[in-house]
């Protein structure tokens, strides 16, 4: 066989014929040279990844790449968080070139950022939705961008902390579409509602326009009007019913939605220096009853609004608004399935009082302070007042006894003789839900001589009311400790002091009761006695004197009534001594005024210790329900 035949793959190839007949070893070296050339070959090589292999004896079909846009972006998202830190820096930074800020500050107001780092702990602020807002984008080539111009949402919302407490809060600025509701606003204002009933945490709201967005321009963007959506209500009343805080501070103009947000807090404060509140502004209601001129201050300024009820305290400045918020939320539990907090106390809880044995006149026509029997029973400058300038019959707030928190109420003999009216008696209702809804137990001082009585009275529904505050003594069922410091009558009276049963009061020595004042009720009980002596009087003296007057004789006859009306004052004062109840059992103590901290803090220790324990597992189990809303 030839060398062809053996090598029949190679035969005829010009190159090894010419290497075998140049060397003697040319058939080896030709093959050599051949399988070094078939390696070599670019089409022998593996195809790429995005290559189809070439067909043989083919040229190399060659795919285009298509280049991947995201290729030019960094690997760690930098331009993202560049973006948001970009976003966060101009929401943080007050525009000075606006006119709502420049307004905002003309008018001595804070800006929206200033007042959460006012009111919240240093470095405790933790905003929700922090680049909400609109923002106008500039491309930079391919999928990159940048925010070129950006317009927050005109509402500050997050997490924070008060004296270390976390607290969730929500702000309004102002200084934006005038704190009216864009979409945002509504959408981060129920999802911060939720997040409170959701967490268990206490809400504040500092409102300053948030409006419900009622602009009618909303009508041209939208292409359609709209029937007025309150999503957050239902959030809203859960919160006040689980008693879960939620504090709100007026420290501007809060119109419509803004006002009822505020107005249906547990508690609320009005800045006196900047804070208004109306259902509407003085435009609206220059077109709608013509009441023109009115300002911001005439229609809802603190002289309306924190002397009718509607916002519960004013303070000087949106500083001091601050501080009455920190305090107030010092005194409530996070939520109605927990006990009041408790705080250390170096006031004795044994200390006695023995200027109280001389606080109450003896005289009972004289008048007293209340709040000095308040201030020297509860833990030193412990009293805070809610509603000082409205119901001004009735005083009501919180305080401490040996650092544990109670309510307080007392009637003020200083106005209307604390006869309970209408104002008081709903100020007094209010109290009682609040204190329920928050496992706090009530201290109440009563001087009561009745509900209020004449025209005024009737005409403004004293008694409706007075039985709505009886539903709520009733209803609610929270710990009541009673001190009879003067009078309880009628069924003021009996509202006040029979609404639990066993009942838990004492009584000072100064203490009087009845059905009745005698003042009136002496007149009632005898008037055909008194009428029949002052008649046979007049008879007598006419007989016994036929040339005397008429007018003399009728002053006769007045003499003897009133001689008459003194004998029976007199009797029924000494029967109305209130150790003779006492001895009959119908007060269960009359004790020393000097006593009256030792008593109650003991009662506030056992309650504290052994009845608002049981009352949270009932609360936890569903098994009681207070109500506030």
């Amino acid at each position: 066989m030839t060398d062809n035949k053996k090598h029949g793959s190679t035969a005829g190839d010009p190159r090894l014929l010419q290497a075998e007949r140049a060397t003697p070893n040319g058939n080896a070296l030709s093959r050599l040279s051949q399988v070094s050339d078939h390696i070599n070959k670019p089409e022998t090589q593996a195809p790429a990844s995005d290559e189809r292999p070439a067909a043989p004896n083919t040229s190399r079909r060659r795919t285009c790449r298509v280049k991947n846009p995201s290729s030019d972006l960094p690997a760690d998202y930098s331009d993202i968080l560049g973006q948001l830190a970009n976003l966060r820096a101009k929401a943080s930074t007050p525009d000075r070139n606006r006119v709502g800020y420049v307004r905002q500050k003309e008018a001595g107001k804070l800006w929206v950022r200033e007042r959460v780092e006012q009111l919240l702990d240093p470095g405790s602020f933790r905003e929700v939705g922090s680049v909400s807002g609109t923002v106008k984008w500039r491309t930079l080539g391919g999928v990159r961008e940048e925010p070129e111009d950006f317009v927050p949402s005109n509402n500050v919302q997050g997490f924070g902390k008060l004296r270390g407490r976390t607290i969730l809060f929500t702000a309004d600025d102002f200084s934006i579409r005038a704190g009216h509701a864009d979409g945002s606003l509504m959408a981060k204002t129920v999802y911060m509602e939720k997040l409170a009933v959701a967490l268990r945490l206490p809400i504040i709201k500092l409102v300053d326009g948030s409006s419900g967005g009622g602009s009618v321009t909303t009508i041209r963007t939208h292409g359609f009007s709209y029937i007025p959506p309150l999503e957050s209500v239902e959030h809203v009343v859960k919160q006040l019913n689980m008693g879960i805080p939620n504090l709100g501070a007026v420290l501007g103009p809060a119109i419509g939605l803004g006002a009822a947000r505020v107005v249906a807090c547990h508690f609320s404060v009005m800045a006196a220096d900047v804070g208004s509140l109306f259902n509407a502004g003085p435009k609206v209601v220059a077109n709608a009853t013509f009441e023109e001129g009115l300002t911001l201050a005439d229609l809802g300024g603190p002289a309306v609004h924190c002397t009718n009820g509607t916002i519960d305290n004013l303070a000087a400045t949106e500083a001091e608004c601050f501080e009455q918020i920190r305090t107030i939320l010092s005194y409530l539990p996070n939520c109605g399935t927990q006990i009041p907090p408790s705080l250390p106390c170096d006031d004795p809880a044994d200390r006695r009082s023995p200027e109280l044995r001389s606080v109450i006149p003896r005289k009972r026509e004289r008048m007293y302070d209340p709040r000095r029997i308040i201030t020297t029973v509860v833990d030193k400058d412990s009293f805070f007042e809610i509603g000082a300038l409205w119901g001004r019959t009735m005083i009501v707030g919180l305080a401490r006894l040996d650092g544990r928190t109670v309510g307080v109420a007392s009637n003020n003999c200083e106005v209307l003789a604390g006869a309970l009216d209408t104002a008081g008696s709903q100020k007094l209702t209010r109290h009682l839900k609040f204190l329920d809804v928050f496992n706090i137990p009530l201290l109440q001082f009563v001087d009561v001589p009745g509900y209020a009585i004449g025209t005024v009275a009737e005409r403004t529904a004293t008694m409706r009311w007075g039985i709505e505050l009886m539903k709520a003594y009733y209803t609610t069922t929270m710990p009541i400790f009673s001190v009879v410091t003067r009078r309880v009558y009628g069924v003021a009276g009996g509202v006040m002091l029979d609404c639990r049963d066993p009942r838990m009061r004492i009584a000072w020595p100064s203490g009087e009761w009845g059905s009745l004042p005698l003042d009136g009720g002496i007149d009632v009980g005898h008037a055909a006695e008194l009428r029949t002596i002052e008649k046979q009087a007049v008879a007598q003296v006419r007989k016994d004197n036929p040339e005397i007057s008429k007018e003399e004789a009728e002053k006769a006859g007045q003499d003897q009534r009133r001689e008459r009306y003194r004998e029976l004052d007199t009797e029924y004062r000494r029967l109305m001594n209130p150790v003779r109840t006492a001895n009959a059992f119908g007060v269960e103590e009359i004790v020393d005024p000097a006593d009256t901290r030792v008593i109650v803090c003991e009662w506030t220790k056992h309650v504290y210790e052994a009845l608002l324990p049981e009352r949270v597992l009932l609360r936890v189990a569903g098994k009681l329900h207070p109500v506030f809303a």
